[in-house]
């Protein structure tokens, strides 16, 4: 199923946001943001195109009040805000297939929102803002309909205080005027509203050539040397990732590096960010600048249907740090799959990759088992078909959302096998399979936890 939501109200994984009655085409979005006073106030328009008949409309909004809806330039029959849904009732039941634009004005203190995977959304640095939405966050900084299914395109206008660098998206324009600037984005390419991130800080700023590909890097001055070191192996990867997946999907790449330390870092459309402690300048954490630049074919332009297919984002990322690996020196991607597999495999086995659940849909299990799983794919068809497969996956995908059943087809229709059992051993049943067998090929020593990562 290529490029639809589920029916009814959100995913089944994040049932309480997000509304399958309809999708946004288009969001404009116009902010203005006080640093000191973690203030924002904002105007958006979204282009709605109806998906079901219905006489109302559910946006996701959390932590901001509304102050002010219009639907086709006038007041819909009501608007009702409750907890982070903004519920709005038209005037006349639309029909499948009509388009209504839907501006809303408002403002409040932004802040994270609770999840089951912990706080998610707009969250202030010491001295900034990240957001970091996944799965269910880009409520708490502008009116969404916050589901993976429904890809927009976007134009962003934000105002801030002098003396900060903002990223939202590819940088089309920049003013300054009266002590403060505002910066003009845009995400021409479909985005899910998950990866739509705004990024504030005292940065410095450097452009960076990647392969061919535009890049700019972001962070704060005193972690300058740190950061070049740390980052230098992008344009390599860059390369290494454009022949084994495709082209690049996006006209340009940035990291941003913020003063803080992270968790994790994360990837957003046409990014990813990464906190002070994941910057070494001893590159220790390698594998983890491959991972959220792999995001950016798997994830990013190959978007998900649902939540349940999120190892479709996750193990390719996750094998792209095995492949990465493989090509700059490293471990080679089967005994990295060893490794994880032995450790998988002492691990309890109740899992089932192509529907872990929502409390485990995050589970590194999920990670590592689907990056398993395009091992077994490579020793099972050999290296020529795997690649052809991952790039026509990433080709035929451009820009629409995907489900597991989609990959399985494309594989075998790519491989000209059935390849049912393998699938079925890996993604449905609970216990980790075994490896295909590999004659010919030696069993390599057993890696460190240090090699591992973990």
């Amino acid at each position: 199923m290529r490029g639809r939501g589920q029916q009814g109200a959100g995913d089944a994984y994040t049932p309480d946001v997000g509304d399958a009655r309809f999708g946004v085409a288009h969001y404009d979005l116009d902010l203005d943001y006080r640093v000191a006073t973690n203030r924002l106030k904002g105007s958006a328009r979204l282009t709605c195109r109806i998906e079901e008949e219905t006489a109302a409309l559910a946006l996701d909004l959390t932590g901001l009040k509304a102050s002010r809806v219009r639907v086709d330039g006038s007041a819909p029959a009501s608007v009702r805000q409750k907890g982070s849904r903004l519920e709005i009732a038209l005037r006349g039941a639309a029909a499948a297939g009509d388009e209504l634009e839907v501006a809303i004005e408002y403002a409040g203190t932004p802040g994270p929102r609770r999840s089951p995977w912990g706080t998610v959304g707009w969250e202030e640095l010491e001295d900034g803002v990240i957001v970091a939405s996944q799965p269910i966050g880009a409520s708490t900084w502008f009116p969404c309909n916050d589901r993976p299914s429904d890809k927009a395109t976007y134009r962003i206008r934000l105002t801030t205080d002098a003396g900060y660098d903002v990223v939202a998206g590819e940088r089309i324009g920049r003013e300054s005027r009266g002590g403060r600037g505002t910066w003009r984005f845009a995400l021409d390419e479909p985005t899910a509203t998950y990866l739509v991130a705004v990024q504030i800080g005292r940065y410095r700023t450097r452009e960076i050539d990647l392969a061919g590909v535009a890049g700019e890097i972001h962070h704060p001055p005193l972690l300058a040397t740190r950061v070049d070191a740390d980052l230098s192996p992008l344009p390599g990867m860059m390369a290494a990732f454009a022949e084994a997946f495709g082209p690049y999907p996006f006209p340009s790449y940035t990291v941003v590096v913020t003063h803080d330390d992270l968790e994790i870092p994360l990837e957003f459309q046409g990014g990813a960010v990464f906190g002070a402690g994941h910057m070494d300048g001893e590159g220790s954490l390698e594998r983890l600048v491959a991972h959220e630049l792999a995001h950016q074919w798997f994830g990013n332009s190959v978007g998900i249907a649902a939540w349940r297919d999120i190892w479709l984002n996750e193990g390719p990322a996750c094998y792209a740090e095995w492949l990465w690996s493989e090509r700059s020196g490293g471990h080679d991607a089967h005994a990295l799959a060893l490794a994880h597999h032995a450790r998988l495999a002492g691990l309890a086995q109740d899992l089932r990759l192509s529907d872990p659940g929502p409390r485990r849909m995050f589970d590194d299990r999920v990670y590592k088992r689907g990056a398993l799983t395009l091992h077994a794919l490579r020793l099972t068809v050999g290296d020529e078909a795997f690649f052809r497969i991952l790039r026509a996956w990433t080709e035929d995908n451009r820009g629409v959302v995907v489900e597991t059943d989609d990959f399985v087809r494309l594989a075998e229709r790519v491989a000209e096998r059935d390849l049912g059992s393998l699938f079925r051993a890996w993604l449905d049943d609970e216990a980790l399979p075994a490896l295909p067998p590999t004659p010919g090929r030696t069993t390599p020593a057993p890696l460190s936890e240090t090699v591992l990562g973990e």
